[in-house]
């Protein structure tokens, strides 16, 4: 397996994960000095604090999705275009992403997410509108 093959299944294997509500195993594919960066939001730094946000969007009110458009890497940098979304009840908020994503030594060691705020707010009134006129997500 190559370096680069290897790359694109660990992080497929974490938002899969993710998706799952397997978050041990997501939270077991991070570096411990894991950077978790929302491009325009604070960062989070180690794997504990980015940890409790995954563990957060497994409760049973919450929920995340994902399917991945396009994977590229280049040796241990993994870029993604997904469609992520968040669900919060009934409601379900879907926008797109490009990831970028630097392993260490197998172990994702920087995330760094860029999504559109005007892609997500469409996102979220979709969602709404789902929600409120079908009562469905």
């Amino acid at each position: 397996m190559t370096e680069t093959t290897q790359a694109t299944e660990v992080v497929e294997t974490m938002l899969d994960a993710l998706r799952d509500r397997k978050v041990d195993t997501a939270v077991d594919l991070f570096d411990d000095g894991i950077v978790w960066h929302n491009v325009g939001l604070p960062k989070v730094r180690g794997r504990d604090r980015v940890g409790k946000y995954m563990t957060a969007l497994a409760k049973p009110e919450w929920g995340f999705d994902v399917t991945i458009h396009n994977i590229a890497a280049n040796g241990n940098i993994v870029l993604t275009e997904r469609t992520d979304a968040i669900v919060y009840r009934r409601l379900r908020v879907d926008f797109w992403v490009c990831g970028t994503f630097e392993l260490r030594d197998g172990k994702i060691a920087v995330w760094r997410d860029y999504g559109d705020v005007a892609d997500i707010s469409k996102g979220f009134a979709k969602g709404a509108f789902r929600a409120l006129v079908s009562g469905n997500a």
